[in-house]
Protein backbone atom coordinates (compact mmCIF):
# COMPACT_ATOMS: atom_id res chain seq x y z
CA UNK A 1 0.00 0.00 0.00
CA UNK A 2 1.52 3.86 -1.13
CA UNK A 3 1.92 5.86 1.59
CA UNK A 4 -1.14 8.31 0.32
CA UNK A 5 -3.00 5.62 0.19
CA UNK A 6 -2.31 4.77 3.68
CA UNK A 7 -3.17 8.09 4.95
CA UNK A 8 -6.59 7.83 3.13
CA UNK A 9 -7.44 4.97 5.03
CA UNK A 10 -5.89 5.98 8.47
CA UNK A 11 -8.27 9.21 7.50
CA UNK A 12 -11.22 6.77 6.75
CA UNK A 13 -10.54 4.63 10.52
CA UNK A 14 -10.39 8.18 12.22
CA UNK A 15 -13.52 9.22 10.69
CA UNK A 16 -15.59 6.35 10.95
CA UNK A 17 -14.32 6.51 15.05
CA UNK A 18 -15.56 9.67 15.67
CA UNK A 19 -18.66 9.24 13.80
CA UNK A 20 -19.17 6.13 15.90
CA UNK A 21 -18.89 8.56 19.30
CA UNK A 22 -22.02 10.94 18.55
CA UNK A 23 -25.05 10.44 19.86
CA UNK A 24 -27.98 10.52 17.38
CA UNK A 25 -30.54 11.55 19.07
CA UNK A 26 -28.95 14.76 20.66
CA UNK A 27 -28.11 15.60 17.05
CA UNK A 28 -31.77 15.53 16.27
CA UNK A 29 -31.65 12.15 14.80
CA UNK A 30 -34.15 9.22 15.10
CA UNK A 31 -32.65 6.81 17.94
CA UNK A 32 -34.52 3.03 15.10
CA UNK A 33 -32.47 0.23 14.90
CA UNK A 34 -28.70 0.79 14.48
CA UNK A 35 -26.70 -2.04 13.66
CA UNK A 36 -23.82 0.42 15.14
CA UNK A 37 -23.42 3.01 17.60
CA UNK A 38 -23.24 6.76 16.58
CA UNK A 39 -24.33 8.27 13.22
CA UNK A 40 -24.89 6.53 10.34
CA UNK A 41 -22.97 7.88 7.17
CA UNK A 42 -25.46 9.42 5.34
CA UNK A 43 -26.70 11.38 8.52
CA UNK A 44 -23.14 12.76 8.54
CA UNK A 45 -22.72 13.81 4.42
CA UNK A 46 -26.36 15.54 5.93
CA UNK A 47 -25.19 17.50 8.47
CA UNK A 48 -21.81 18.65 6.72
CA UNK A 49 -24.07 18.81 3.10
CA UNK A 50 -22.09 17.11 1.25
CA UNK A 51 -22.79 13.82 -1.09
CA UNK A 52 -23.53 10.22 0.65
CA UNK A 53 -21.77 8.69 -1.99
CA UNK A 54 -18.57 10.89 -1.51
CA UNK A 55 -18.47 10.75 1.96
CA UNK A 56 -18.49 6.93 1.91
CA UNK A 57 -15.74 7.30 -0.17
CA UNK A 58 -13.67 9.22 2.36
CA UNK A 59 -14.21 7.02 4.88
CA UNK A 60 -13.53 3.75 2.34
CA UNK A 61 -10.30 5.33 1.36
CA UNK A 62 -11.00 6.25 -1.56
CA UNK A 63 -11.73 9.03 -4.13
CA UNK A 64 -8.20 10.59 -3.81
CA UNK A 65 -7.62 13.45 -1.57
CA UNK A 66 -10.49 15.30 0.03
CA UNK A 67 -10.28 19.66 -0.49
CA UNK A 68 -10.06 21.74 2.58
CA UNK A 69 -13.40 22.64 2.19
CA UNK A 70 -15.02 19.44 2.39
CA UNK A 71 -12.83 18.31 5.31
CA UNK A 72 -13.82 21.64 7.30
CA UNK A 73 -17.81 20.42 6.55
CA UNK A 74 -16.64 17.26 7.96
CA UNK A 75 -14.95 18.93 11.16
CA UNK A 76 -18.36 20.28 12.00
CA UNK A 77 -20.01 17.92 11.05
CA UNK A 78 -18.56 15.52 13.71
CA UNK A 79 -18.16 18.23 16.21
CA UNK A 80 -14.37 17.66 16.34
CA UNK A 81 -11.81 19.55 18.22
CA UNK A 82 -8.94 22.25 16.98
CA UNK A 83 -6.79 19.23 17.73
CA UNK A 84 -9.17 16.66 15.94
CA UNK A 85 -9.76 18.93 13.29
CA UNK A 86 -5.88 19.57 13.00
CA UNK A 87 -4.98 15.60 13.00
CA UNK A 88 -7.53 15.34 9.86
CA UNK A 89 -6.21 17.84 7.41
CA UNK A 90 -2.73 16.30 8.34
CA UNK A 91 -4.07 12.96 6.84
CA UNK A 92 -6.16 14.15 4.43
CA UNK A 93 -3.78 16.84 3.26
CA UNK A 94 -0.97 16.16 4.80
CA UNK A 95 -0.93 20.12 6.33
CA UNK A 96 -2.42 21.82 8.84
CA UNK A 97 -5.87 23.89 8.53
CA UNK A 98 -5.51 27.49 8.04
CA UNK A 99 -5.19 29.54 11.43
CA UNK A 100 -8.89 31.08 12.64
CA UNK A 101 -8.19 33.15 14.84
CA UNK A 102 -11.03 33.23 17.46
CA UNK A 103 -11.07 36.17 20.31
CA UNK A 104 -10.60 34.55 23.46
CA UNK A 105 -8.90 36.36 26.12
CA UNK A 106 -9.57 34.08 29.19
CA UNK A 107 -6.86 32.66 31.07
CA UNK A 108 -7.32 29.63 33.12
CA UNK A 109 -5.54 29.82 36.57
CA UNK A 110 -3.04 27.77 35.85
CA UNK A 111 -1.72 29.67 33.59
CA UNK A 112 -1.79 32.27 36.05
CA UNK A 113 0.36 30.29 38.39
CA UNK A 114 2.61 29.35 35.89
CA UNK A 115 3.10 33.68 35.35
CA UNK A 116 3.60 33.97 39.12
CA UNK A 117 6.11 30.91 39.63
CA UNK A 118 8.76 32.75 37.32
CA UNK A 119 8.93 36.32 40.04
CA UNK A 120 11.35 38.02 39.78
CA UNK A 121 11.59 37.37 35.86
CA UNK A 122 8.68 40.32 34.08
CA UNK A 123 6.31 37.87 32.40
CA UNK A 124 2.93 38.61 30.21
CA UNK A 125 0.39 37.11 28.48
CA UNK A 126 -0.55 38.70 25.42
CA UNK A 127 -3.40 37.80 22.10
CA UNK A 128 -1.89 38.03 18.89
CA UNK A 129 -3.39 41.67 18.59
CA UNK A 130 -0.77 42.14 21.68
CA UNK A 131 -3.58 42.63 24.30
CA UNK A 132 -2.25 41.63 27.80
CA UNK A 133 -4.21 39.56 29.37
CA UNK A 134 -2.38 38.47 32.15
CA UNK A 135 0.71 39.38 34.41
CA UNK A 136 3.03 38.81 36.98
CA UNK A 137 4.42 40.86 40.13
CA UNK A 138 7.55 41.65 38.61
CA UNK A 139 6.22 42.64 35.09
CA UNK A 140 3.81 45.55 37.35
CA UNK A 141 6.65 46.57 39.28
CA UNK A 142 9.32 47.07 35.98
CA UNK A 143 7.04 47.86 32.93
CA UNK A 144 3.45 48.90 34.07
CA UNK A 145 0.42 48.31 36.53
CA UNK A 146 -1.64 46.41 33.80
CA UNK A 147 -4.52 46.09 36.36
CA UNK A 148 -4.76 50.21 37.08
CA UNK A 149 -5.58 49.79 33.51
CA UNK A 150 -8.69 49.54 31.43
CA UNK A 151 -8.84 46.07 29.44
CA UNK A 152 -8.88 48.12 26.31
CA UNK A 153 -6.04 49.94 27.30
CA UNK A 154 -3.44 47.01 28.24
CA UNK A 155 -2.31 46.85 24.64
CA UNK A 156 1.82 46.98 24.23
CA UNK A 157 1.64 48.55 21.11
CA UNK A 158 -0.25 51.49 22.52
CA UNK A 159 2.01 51.58 25.25
CA UNK A 160 5.31 51.46 23.56
CA UNK A 161 3.96 54.38 21.06
CA UNK A 162 1.40 56.84 23.30
CA UNK A 163 2.87 56.42 26.75
CA UNK A 164 6.21 58.68 27.28
CA UNK A 165 7.29 55.93 30.02
CA UNK A 166 8.07 53.47 27.17
CA UNK A 167 10.08 55.81 25.45
CA UNK A 168 12.13 57.08 28.60
CA UNK A 169 12.58 53.10 29.65
CA UNK A 170 14.63 52.68 25.91
CA UNK A 171 17.94 53.25 25.12
CA UNK A 172 16.97 53.03 21.56
CA UNK A 173 12.93 53.82 21.05
CA UNK A 174 13.05 53.93 17.21
CA UNK A 175 14.68 50.52 16.70
CA UNK A 176 12.84 48.65 19.59
CA UNK A 177 9.74 50.28 18.23
CA UNK A 178 10.22 49.13 14.39
CA UNK A 179 11.16 45.67 15.69
CA UNK A 180 7.96 45.71 17.96
CA UNK A 181 6.26 46.67 14.73
CA UNK A 182 7.68 44.02 12.68
CA UNK A 183 7.12 41.34 15.37
CA UNK A 184 3.25 42.69 15.99
CA UNK A 185 2.89 41.99 12.25
CA UNK A 186 4.07 38.64 12.19
CA UNK A 187 2.26 37.37 15.00
CA UNK A 188 -1.14 38.79 13.47
CA UNK A 189 -0.39 36.85 10.44
CA UNK A 190 0.32 33.70 12.36
CA UNK A 191 -2.55 33.91 13.99
CA UNK A 192 -5.30 34.18 11.49
CA UNK A 193 -6.19 38.21 12.90
CA UNK A 194 -4.89 40.23 10.01
CA UNK A 195 -8.54 41.55 9.73
CA UNK A 196 -8.86 42.23 13.57
CA UNK A 197 -5.86 44.51 13.49
CA UNK A 198 -7.51 47.29 11.51
CA UNK A 199 -8.80 49.05 14.11
CA UNK A 200 -6.02 49.35 16.43
CA UNK A 201 -4.05 50.26 13.52
CA UNK A 202 -6.52 53.37 12.57
CA UNK A 203 -6.21 54.36 16.38
CA UNK A 204 -2.86 54.03 16.52
CA UNK A 205 -1.84 56.10 13.29
CA UNK A 206 -4.52 58.87 14.59
CA UNK A 207 -2.59 59.28 17.67
CA UNK A 208 0.89 58.25 17.18
CA UNK A 209 3.00 60.52 14.13
CA UNK A 210 5.91 57.54 14.80
CA UNK A 211 3.31 54.73 14.31
CA UNK A 212 1.79 56.43 11.09
CA UNK A 213 5.25 56.85 9.70
CA UNK A 214 6.55 53.54 10.18
CA UNK A 215 3.47 51.06 10.17
CA UNK A 216 3.33 51.69 6.41
CA UNK A 217 7.12 49.80 5.96
CA UNK A 218 5.60 46.39 6.06
CA UNK A 219 8.44 45.45 7.93
CA UNK A 220 8.12 42.04 9.24
CA UNK A 221 10.13 40.98 12.25
CA UNK A 222 11.30 36.90 13.94
CA UNK A 223 11.88 37.07 17.30
CA UNK A 224 14.66 37.83 19.27
CA UNK A 225 16.81 35.02 19.25
CA UNK A 226 19.65 34.98 21.85
CA UNK A 227 19.75 39.07 21.97
CA UNK A 228 20.32 41.16 25.58
CA UNK A 229 17.11 43.39 26.23
CA UNK A 230 18.75 46.76 27.78
CA UNK A 231 16.18 49.01 29.54
CA UNK A 232 16.41 52.14 32.31
CA UNK A 233 14.04 51.39 34.99
CA UNK A 234 12.98 54.99 36.81
CA UNK A 235 13.98 53.86 40.38
CA UNK A 236 16.63 51.12 40.16
CA UNK A 237 18.17 51.93 36.64
CA UNK A 238 19.78 50.58 34.17
CA UNK A 239 18.39 46.49 33.50
CA UNK A 240 19.32 43.78 30.79
CA UNK A 241 16.94 41.20 30.05
CA UNK A 242 16.69 37.61 27.77
CA UNK A 243 13.42 38.39 25.88
CA UNK A 244 12.07 34.87 25.38
CA UNK A 245 8.77 34.34 23.79
CA UNK A 246 6.94 30.93 23.84
CA UNK A 247 3.85 29.70 22.60
CA UNK A 248 0.65 28.90 24.87
CA UNK A 249 -0.52 25.07 24.53
CA UNK A 250 -3.57 24.83 22.30
CA UNK A 251 -4.08 28.48 21.68
CA UNK A 252 -3.25 29.66 18.63
CA UNK A 253 -4.12 33.32 19.56
CA UNK A 254 -1.87 33.64 22.93
CA UNK A 255 1.87 34.33 23.65
CA UNK A 256 3.68 34.19 26.70
CA UNK A 257 6.05 36.76 26.64
CA UNK A 258 9.39 36.45 29.64
CA UNK A 259 11.79 38.97 30.39
CA UNK A 260 14.95 37.07 32.69
CA UNK A 261 17.00 39.11 33.82
CA UNK A 262 20.48 38.66 32.75
CA UNK A 263 22.10 38.77 35.87
CA UNK A 264 22.08 37.49 39.56
CA UNK A 265 22.43 41.34 40.40
CA UNK A 266 19.92 42.27 38.29
CA UNK A 267 17.64 39.62 39.72
CA UNK A 268 18.31 40.68 43.46
CA UNK A 269 17.39 44.48 42.05
CA UNK A 270 13.84 43.64 40.75
CA UNK A 271 13.37 40.97 44.25
CA UNK A 272 13.64 44.60 46.16
CA UNK A 273 11.52 46.18 43.82
CA UNK A 274 8.65 43.34 44.69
Amino acid sequence: MSEGNSQEHQLGAYLRGRRAKLDPVALGFPAGRRRTPGLRREEVAQRANISPTWYTWLEQGRGGAPSAHVLDRVARALMLTEAEREHVFLLGLGRSPEVRYRKNDAVTPRLQRVLDALDPSPAVIRTALWDVVAWNRAATVMMIDYGSLAPEERNLLRFIFLDPRARAAQHDWESVARFALGSFRADAARAGAVAEVETLVEELCRLSPDFRRMWPEDHVQGPYGEAIKHIRHAVIGPLAFEYSVFSVDGRTDLNMVVYNPATPEDAERIKSLI
